[in-house]
């Protein structure tokens, strides 16, 4: 019996259905094993925050985060939770998995013992010893793998473990609040508090994800900080709250040794980066406090950066918060080593000539040199915005005075196209290797 065309177009229409219910599935599983990704941020590296998610019949059956360097890896740990009914399920994860041996054995040997059915993999991990492999042999064991789900969010929660095999650095976020007319402070220096409550708690959030925050010593004058982190239980990743690493560049050595960031009480460790010129008293002194001293090569008294963050890059420290002040920002941004700009706005005025504004430095002469942002995305907190947009690297033409603005090599985008495709777009790969050029020599290195 021939078939009408109604019927026909009814059969598309249940079949395009289910093909949405099916995308829909992958992009809810997907998306618990990033939200697992982002749970282990800052407690993972120099390893990426991986998250997995396995799912048999629908039910997701075992889940896990990448564990802090030596332990498990997210697909381990997804594994031992879902014992037996990982045979014939299907594993989502937001990083190939890896086929080399370091601390802990390939995750891919376990998942074919496990008897794992398929992966849905969102990005292909661009670490020289993975690259690709670990989708090769998925495959080569019968394992149907399908790569690109979810990619543009996991190009995000990885971001700064790309930066540093890109670059030898970390991933740098530029942070600041100021009033709306531009001011950090008032004429007498006094910043708090620019913002509101729930806006200082969004800084907290970022402190608990971030590996480490710089400060200069100016700010540890004006203001003593602890640059701890304090949030509520429910807002805190893995294991309680994270602290990141604190670096105070001092050049001269002008910090305090009674300054609260060294007090033996506050959690965390604190590095204070200096030159030849800071006295070898005012080092003991800061030793002596428990700081670690870090002489870092520079021009007279002034910290060289980039020195520095390739110092902080051979640690492994994946992403760094520039919080200032002014002068640290301004020559963190003419020296291209700024990926993303993060900025708070409070609906007040302060005035003032003298009155402190967010960047220092000579400044651009012309429009044409100013710092443009992409991919902004604007926040409300209370009343205060949340500005943050990515430095465009090649937006900016040359300042008629200053010449070209510096540029800095791109992040994850030269290892993984970012392209329109959201959680939901999948590719294949016919072989699954990528094999990408890095720019960190001796600086990449994964502690698996």
């Amino acid at each position: 019996m021939e078939r009408s065309e109604s019927g026909t177009r009814d059969d598309r229409t249940v079949h395009a259905a289910i093909d949405q219910s099916v995308e829909e599935r992958d992009q809810s599983f997907m998306g618990v094993a990033l939200a697992e990704g982002r749970r282990g941020l800052a407690r993972t590296s120099p390893n990426p925050a991986v998250g997995a998610v396995l799912v048999r019949d629908g039910r997701i059956v075992g889940r896990g985060q990448t564990q802090p360097p030596g332990g498990p890896h997210a697909e381990i740990v997804a594994l031992r939770e879902a014992g037996e009914a990982a045979r014939g399920a299907t594993l989502y994860v937001t990083l190939e998995p890896c086929a080399h041996h370091g601390r802990t054995p390939p995750c891919v040997d376990a998942l074919v013992a496990a008897g794992v059915a398929e992966v849905r993999v969102a990005l292909v991990d661009p670490f020289p010893q993975v690259a690709g492999r670990g989708i090769v042999r998925l495959r080569a064991a019968g394992i149907l793998v399908a790569v690109g789900l979810g990619a543009t969010e996991a190009s995000e929660l990885h971001e700064g473990f790309f930066t540093r095999l890109a670059t030898g650095r970390p991933h740098v976020t530029a942070k600041w609040a100021m009033t709306l007319d531009g001011r950090i402070a008032t004429r007498t220096g006094r910043a708090r508090w620019v913002t509101s409550p729930s806006a200082r708690r969004e800084v907290h959030r970022l402190r608990d994800r971030i590996d480490g925050i710089v400060v200069g010593v100016g700010t540890v004058l004006a203001d003593d900080p602890l640059l701890t982190t304090r949030l509520p239980d429910e807002d805190v990743g893995v294991g309680g709250p994270h602290h990141p690493l604190r670096i105070v560049l001092d050049g001269a050595g002008r910090t305090p040794p009674d300054a609260r960031l060294l007090r033996p009480d506050t959690p965390g460790r604190t590095v204070i980066a200096c030159t030849a010129a800071a006295p070898e008293a005012c080092r003991a002194a800061w030793r002596a406090g428990g700081a670690e001293v870090l002489v870092v090569a520079g021009d007279g008294p002034r910290v060289d950066l980039r020195h520095l963050l390739a110092d902080l890059g051979r640690r492994g420290l994946n992403t760094l918060l520039v919080e200032g002040g002014g002068e640290i920002l301004a020559s963190c941004f003419a020296a291209g080593l700024v990926d993303r700009a993060l900025v708070f706005v409070a609906p007040k005025l302060i005035g003032g000539r003298t009155a402190p504004g967010p960047l220092g430095g000579l400044g651009a002469a012309t429009m044409n040199g100013a710092y443009r942002l992409r991919d902004v995305v604007v926040r409300h907190f209370d009343d205060d915005l949340l500005i943050q947009g990515e430095i465009d690297r090649g937006g900016a033409a040359a300042d008629e005075a200053d010449g070209p603005i510096a540029a800095a090599p791109a992040t994850g985008a030269i290892f993984h196209q970012r392209t329109k495709s959201t959680i939901g777009r999948e590719e294949s790969l016919s072989d699954g290797r990528i094999l990408p050029s890095t720019q960190g020599g001796d600086h990449v290195h994964r502690d698996c």
